[in-house]
């Protein structure tokens, strides 16, 4: 019999935020896995020295028995040798500690393995820390695949606010985008007949009213501003998992963003080009770009092109190509996208380029 109309939801156990607190992960662990014995930890050069003997010191003290993997990059060949790594280590449960590329890999390797996983971020850069959605390098397109939602994300608010301010700013600019994306979704629905979940849509549109009423606490890096960022990217995540697809949390924004890394010898972060971008569609979309632009210009994210650090030819090639990233997914730019000419307009006029 057809399951027409199932909609199933995963969603985390356990989300932990606080000031302080990375010496009680174990604590936490234990509770939700009383009877894992191993596990694995990936994380990055820099986070693995400095981060990771606080993790399994307090792991240890509640009888884990602990490996640490250290990887490079997000990348398919890379998330392939881990693979084949934790084959051999044969862990309950694998974590995922530092930035995207570490939480993106215990991500993917959790769910081709079937294993449960932890998220715990040190840097504020993207809402991957709570979607079960990867992106890796080496997948036929810039876009995310499911994965499988985290049991645990435990998030130390102190060690996220001592990241580099500008790729925690660049998660501001990320969440930012989601006034473009969830109408773009909306628009998707209408013109298109495609799913719309009334209330991931929701959900994504708070986390990014949330940081543009606390944007002037976010830029000046308190702890409460942070505070409010992170919840926020956790409700973000959470949004993608209630709809089952990325869509309240990536648009047109995305897919210029996605475009402009592609095009750019020189590629900004992520959520950088995702803030510039949503400045434009939300001129497409006739709502108020100058007050994003503001905000994001408050907080001190890149509003130009120059701030960027890419040629004005870029953002106009990026806009071209756009719609032709995910031609399956309707947004604001339609079905063939816009000219070269629509493009360097809209990107004049928002001031993206001068």
């Amino acid at each position: 019999m057809k399951n027409a109309g199932i909609h199933i939801i995963d969603l985390p156990r356990r989300v932990v935020v606080g000031s302080n607190i990375i010496g009680k992960i174990g604590d936490y662990a234990r509770s939700l896995f009383p009877d894992a014995e191993k596990i694995a930890v990936i994380t990055g050069k820099i986070v693995g020295r400095k981060i990771y003997p606080l993790v399994e010191e307090s792991m240890r003290e509640k009888g884990f028995e602990i490996d640490k993997v250290t990887v490079q990059d997000a990348s398919t060949i890379t998330a392939e040798k881990l693979i084949d790594e934790l084959g051999e280590i044969a862990p309950d449960i694998v974590v995922g500690l530092g930035g995207g590329r570490s939480i993106d890999l215990a991500k993917y390797s959790a769910h081709i393995l079937n294993l449960r996983w932890i998220s715990i971020p040190t840097v504020a850069s993207h809402d991957g820390i709570a979607s079960p959605f990867v992106s890796l390098k080496g997948f036929e397109k810039p876009i995310s695949k499911k994965a499988r939602m985290p049991e645990l994300i435990y998030i130390d608010v102190e060690i996220v606010r001592k990241a580099p301010k500008r790729n925690n700013i660049a998660g501001f600019g990320d969440l930012i985008g989601k006034f473009t994306s969830v109408r773009d979704w909306k628009l998707a629905h209408k013109l298109k007949g495609e799913y719309y979940g009334e209330y991931a849509a929701s959900l994504a549109l708070l986390s990014a009213k949330h940081v543009s009423i606390s944007y002037r606490e976010i830029s000046l890096g308190t702890s409460e501003g942070y505070r409010v960022l992170l919840e926020a990217l956790v409700s973000s995540g959470v949004a993608m998992g209630i709809a089952g697809s990325t869509r309240p949390a990536s648009g047109s924004e995305h897919l210029f963003a996605h475009a402009l890394s592609m095009i750019s010898k020189n590629p900004p972060l992520h959520g950088e080009a995702v803030a510039v971008g949503t400045i434009m569609m939300a001129y497409l979309h006739g709502i108020k770009w100058k007050r994003i632009r503001h905000v994001l210009r408050t907080v001190g994210a890149p509003v130009t092109a120059e701030e960027l650090g890419v040629a004005d030819t870029d953002i106009i090639e990026a806009l071209v190509m756009a719609a032709k990233i995910r031609p399956e997914r309707y947004t604001i730019l339609g079905e063939t996208g816009l000219t070269y000419e629509a493009a360097e307009k809209l990107a004049r006029k928002t001031g993206v380029i001068t």
